[in-house]
């Protein structure tokens, strides 16, 4: 079945994470992605060996995709690459600051010389701020705009365990590039568009930030808890760990009834309200702790599901290997099939095999240079 998007032409100068984070979900969509490569392949190739010699990065975000090996500088495959552009409904670049802009592939340069298309400009700062010319790879961007400051310890800070700067740009890149396609169906006109690491990452800080420029307080690290809802995060068990929430009032009468035991919390003032029970984190925690420590993991599960509350295991990644929620989509590489997590967008999905280096580039150079 033909995708939404299918007839679209999308051109890439990716490489890593973000950028192929956008087009592959404009190539599960039913776009046809052309991949351009350096001769030595996109970065993300060399991560690892983990699926049949091929890196688990590049299996995920490249299926559907063609690759093609061509020098930008190289004057016979930068004809390749114009000719292809200028049939182009979407380009999408993510190189180093400046440099497409100096090859003359800056989405600004673009839209001037073919006004249909819609170029995407992925960076790591916003390329009109003082900091336009850092450097910025998922982990530097994870510091850099205090998401670390806000995980993990009290003691560590730490990142987020994945790739979350760069997929959450590539994720708001698609959702840029949708818009300008309605935009463009309506108007007939294209679009310049930049997409910032960094300024990704600040937004999803909205809450912290606001914490602290107008409550005049900074937001804590607390492991697996949360840092203003309490209580909201990992007890231990006798035999495990249960994460727990209470967010609404009457969740918080529940838990006193069904789960502590002690009605007489309701309304005492140290607890009355989610402020004052984070207020009061290490008086409260000092009851709840004993209360599930009494219990197995099974046994407070059916205990939170009895008051109609929420809970979770602290899942391992064998555990969602094995979940029973996980859905699975068949990828293929040039070693093999594998099985990986089915697209979120499209359920239905089926993945096209994820190309080799240069795969379709003699195909290409015959097609655009006729």
């Amino acid at each position: 079945m033909a995708g939404p998007l299918s007839g679209l032409l999308v051109v890439a100068i990716e490489q890593a994470v973000a950028a192929p984070a956008c087009t592959v979900r404009l190539a599960d969509a039913g776009a046809r992605v052309i991949k351009i490569e350096r001769e030595t392949g996109d970065t993300a190739r060399h991560y690892d060996r983990a699926i049949h010699g091929t890196s688990a990065y590049f299996a995920w975000l490249n299926r559907g995709k063609q690759s093609a090996v061509l020098d930008i500088k190289a004057a016979d495959d930068r004809a390749v690459i114009e000719a292809m552009v200028s049939q182009a409904d979407v380009f999408v670049q993510n190189l180093a600051p400046g440099a497409a802009s100096r090859l003359g592939l800056g989405a600004a340069e673009l839209v001037a010389r073919f006004p249909r298309i819609i170029a995407v400009d992925i960076v790591g700062y916003g390329q009109d701020t003082t900091a336009r010319d850092m450097r910025a790879y998922d982990m530097l961007i994870q510091a850099e705009s205090g998401m670390c400051a806000v995980t993990g310890t009290a003691e560590t800070p730490v990142k987020v365990g994945v790739s979350l700067a760069d997929v959450a740009t590539g994720m708001t890149a698609h959702a840029a590039v949708l818009e300008a396609l309605l935009e463009r169906a309506l108007t007939g006109k294209g679009k310049a568009i930049e997409i910032a690491m960094f300024d990704t990452m600040a937004d999803l800080m909205s809450v912290p930030l606001l914490h602290h420029d107008y409550a005049h307080k900074d937001s804590p690290r607390v492991g697996l808890s949360h840092a203003s809802i309490y209580p909201y995060g990992s007890f231990d068990c006798s035999d495990g760990q249960v994460v727990a929430v209470v967010q609404a009032p009457q969740e918080w009468v529940r838990f006193c009834i069904s789960v502590l035991r002690r009605p007489d919390l309701i309304h005492d003032p140290r607890f009355v309200d989610n402020p004052a029970r984070v207020a009061h984190r290490a008086e409260l925690e000092a009851i709840i702790h004993p209360v599930f420590a009494a219990q197995t993991q099974a046994g407070m599960i059916a205990t939170l599901e009895a008051a109609d509350l929420p809970w979770s295991r602290v899942s391992t990644v064998a555990d969602l290997s094995a979940h029973p929620a996980l859905r699975r989509m068949a990828g293929q590489v040039a070693g093999g099939d594998f099985a990986g997590a089915v697209s979120p967008l499209r359920r239905d999905l089926v993945a096209g095999p994820v190309p080799e280096l240069g795969q379709h580039t003699d195909a290409i150079r015959v097609e655009f240079t006729q």
